[in-house]
């Protein structure tokens, strides 16, 4: 017998993966998947091949929800924390399976990431855990990159930088950063025809033109197009963001780990519209020569890819356009920091974090409770 599987928030940009990802590898075949709407309730429902003959369900109706085995929900943070606690308190005992970060760090919840945490989701599911979260997406993309260190218990301390695309904000954040591209080039577009013209002074009038009141920037707040912000989230009592935070925090979490690996550097928003990229500096536990730290980090997991340090391979594969749509794990820039010391890694990664970031983790979490 099939489980009935309710999805909610199907059309945002982590939804729309998600179901793109379950369409490709054919797993509405094996559920009786509903589909709720906040706000379009009675209308047709995604056109999934033979997967939806109902109209959207009303996702704030706790009586439809309960009749669902599992709940995918990839509303956000303001719907998890109208609805989850309210539909717990019915005495509904499905499992939730969530996108946003409302519930991660509740006691009761599990961050998943199955190729690192598989064991723990195991062992979770057996002790009856109900509520499977998805992790923040540069600490699921640092894990799948450097799992092989994670796992075998190399790692003492990590320092990082994020250069996080706009995507990781929402879909509106992209649409402005097109917007804010184009208004640019519109602005100079004669400018750049007419070969008298300096360089110069076609920058000068970008700087200003990107100062103006009328530039758009109702959700970054400020320009990013040929420019980078950085600051993500709110502001914690460490003087860290939210974002920051999470990865030492999240990271810890899903490893389960039995003593705390420091984790802190900089997140910053640069003007890619997908993918997220990371520059790590390890300290690890113990000296390892170049070819053993390759080896572990690439054995690791299928996904994981050595880009060669070189600068043909570094400009071709190591960047946002070259992975963007794929699962790939782009690993690359991998060298001793000699000058500080024998245990001293610095690695380059980039992974799109809308797959393993964002939507796969989730699909995944859903797949392996089916089973069940």
């Amino acid at each position: 017998m099939k489980n009935t599987v309710g999805f909610i928030g199907w059309r945002g940009i982590v939804g729309s993966v998600l179901l793109q990802r379950m369409i490709e590898e054919r797993n509405f075949s094996k559920i009786n998947a509903v589909f709720f709407s906040t706000s379009q309730i009675g209308t047709v429902c995604p056109n999934i091949s033979d997967v939806c003959t109902h109209n959207l369900r009303d996702a704030y109706n706790l009586k439809e929800l309960q009749k669902m085995d599992i709940i995918v929900s990839c509303q956000g943070t303001e719907y998890t924390n109208t609805v989850y606690y309210k539909l717990r308190n019915t005495g509904w005992l499905g499992y939730w399976i969530d996108a946003s970060s409302s519930l991660r760090m509740n006691d009761d919840a599990i961050i998943v990431l199955d190729p690192i945490n598989y064991k723990y989701i195991e062992q979770s599911i057996q002790n009856g855990t109900k509520t499977f979260v998805g992790g923040n997406c540069t600490v699921s993309l640092m894990l799948m990159a450097l799992g092989g260190l994670f796992c075998n218990n190399m790692v003492e301390y990590i320092t990082f930088s994020t250069y996080q695309a706009a995507s990781g904000a929402g879909s509106k954040h992209m649409i402005e950063l097109l917007q804010q591209m184009g208004y640019l080039y519109n602005s100079v577009y004669h400018d750049l025809k007419n070969s008298k013209i300096s360089i110069l002074d076609i920058e000068k009038r970008i700087s200003n033109i990107s100062k103006n009141s009328e530039f758009p920037k109702q959700q970054f707040l400020a320009p990013l197009a040929g420019n980078i912000l950085p600051w993500i989230d709110s502001l914690m009592p460490n003087m860290q963001t939210k974002e920051e935070w999470k990865v030492q925090s999240e990271a810890n979490k899903i490893l389960n780990c039995n003593s705390i690996i420091p984790m802190d550097g900089t997140c910053v928003r640069v003007s890619t519209f997908r993918c997220h990229s990371q520059s790590f500096i390890i300290k690890l536990k113990k000296h390892l020569s170049y070819f053993n730290i390759v080896d572990c980090i690439q054995q690791h997991n299928s996904w994981v890819n050595i880009i060669p340090n070189d600068f043909d391979s570094t400009i071709n594969l190591l960047t946002p356009n070259a992975i963007t749509g794929t699962l790939n794990i782009a690993v690359g820039r991998i060298r001793k920091l000699l000058s500080i010391g024998q245990k001293f890694l610095s690695v380059f990664t980039v992974g799109d974090q809308l797959l393993w970031g964002a939507a796969e983790p989730i699909r995944r979490m859903l797949m392996i409770l089916n089973k069940k």
